[in-house]
């Protein structure tokens, strides 16, 4: 088998471990009496992003190859995500050891994206493959096995089931075990290895020294609060319709996750706009334009519904590519041509600090606080409806207030490399 399918099968495997769980987990936890929860579920995968991989990336860097860690990773991850599911067959079980095994496995998980990466650049530059031309239409596959991972859970009836869990830890221990058959991936000698400061990204904070700089990433953390709140709580507000007669019957209530996946496709077309985007309006308006796509994103939500009112559902599907996007990695190519050799990478770890760190755990305790006031302290069912409507709005609210303040206060300016 080419280089080219045994990376596109990892990377398959690599997202699928994530597809599995990630947009119906807050389902999963909704119909266990553990709706209260989940965005404290969610936040841990924020606030592991802001350590685990620089120091597992260090790991990799001096002593363990990058492919042997990455099976490595894996393997724990599986294994703690399998003795979560494991624990919810208990009788009695309570909400703070199944929270427990399961931020140890995303405490292992997060850091294998990066990993992935590393081992898929260097098994192509061995070969004299260009990463920057081959790689792309390679990670496509792992958003495909995202939405795989989805619809097998959601036509499995597993959404409200810990068997999710199950699910991912079965893939994750076959792609902990796949990765000790990739290519070495050399460790690097003393004079190319990073140091803990440099992983962190610590260096880049010099950029906080010029003002364009240090408003752009301060609005990438604010942005960053809207990345991780349609993972958790799209979920379970969509499956919440099944408790109102009228829309009890309708596909979308059923099937919360089939609706889902079309923000995924969404987001693998949308990366192909990107180039003329910002060759046509800059990186301001791109960026402007993923602020808008998220009030409507969070807007449509908030007045649509799965019955009459689907094609709302369907729209901000559709939307979500333009929203994540345009902001993940435009924002990534801003950072890349302003800095200058010296600390780019790290300037890129600072910038997935405050988006996917920062930005996203905060989003995700403040999402679960509105949740918690307007949904959750209500028992009837279309009175959860009206409160989740309340919720949306609110978020589309916040991300309006994002934008107007981005647009007046962003300054683009030329490419600051020294």
């Amino acid at each position: 088998m080419s280089i080219k399918y045994r990376l596109i099968l990892m990377n398959l495997l690599q997202y699928g471990v994530w597809g599995a769980y990630l947009t119906s987990m807050g389902s999963y936890l909704a119909s266990s009496a553990l709706a209260e929860y989940i965005g404290y579920f969610y936040a841990m995968q924020g606030i592991v992003s802001l350590f685990m991989p620089a120091l597992v990336g260090i790991v990799a860097d001096r002593w363990v190859p990058a492919q042997r860690l990455l099976g490595v990773c894996h393997l724990l991850a599986a294994l703690f995500i399998g003795g979560a599911w494991l624990y919810t067959t208990l009788p009695d079980g309570r909400a703070w050891p199944l929270f427990a095994l399961y931020s140890l496995s995303v405490m292992f998980y997060m850091p294998t994206i990066a990993l992935s990466y590393s081992v898929a650049y260097n098994a192509l530059e061995s070969r004299g493959e260009d990463p920057v031309r081959s790689f792309p239409p390679i990670r496509v596959w792992g958003t495909v096995g995202f939405i795989v991972a989805m619809l097998v859970c959601d036509f499995a009836g597993w959404q409200l089931s810990s068997a999710q869990f199950l699910f991912s830890a079965v893939i994750g221990l076959t792609l902990g075990l796949y990765c000790f058959t990739l290519p070495e991936c050399p460790t690097l000698s003393g004079s190319s290895r990073k140091n803990l400061s440099e992983a962190l990204g610590l260096r880049a904070l010099s950029l906080f020294r010029e003002r364009r700089m240090a408003i752009f990433f301060i609005f990438s953390m604010l942005l960053g609060v809207s990345l991780q709140i349609t993972n958790g709580f799209a979920n379970p507000f969509i499956t919440a319709f099944k408790d109102v007669p009228e829309y009890a019957s309708t596909f979308g209530a059923n099937h919360a996750n089939a609706l889902i996946s079309l923000s995924q496709i969404s987001e693998t077309l949308c990366i192909l706009l990107i180039p003329f985007a910002l060759r046509r309006f800059g990186i301001k308006y791109v960026m402007l334009i993923s602020m808008l796509a998220w009030v409507l994103r969070f807007g449509l939500f908030g007045v649509g519904n799965p019955g009459g009112g689907v094609w709302m559902f369907l729209l901000s599907m559709i939307i979500y590519g333009i929203a994540f996007d345009f902001f993940n990695i435009s924002g990534s190519l801003y950072v890349n041509e302003q800095t200058d050799d010296e600390i780019r990478s790290s300037a890129q770890g600072l910038y997935m600090m405050m988006t996917n760190g920062i930005g996203a755990t905060i989003g995700t305790l403040g999402a679960q606080a509105v949740v918690n006031h307007f949904v959750y302290s209500r028992t009837e069912g279309m009175a959860q409806i009206e409160g989740w409507q309340t919720a949306w709005l609110i978020f589309a609210v916040y991300a309006l207030v994002v934008a107007v303040a981005f647009l007046l206060l962003f300054r683009e300016g030329k490419p600051s490399k020294r």
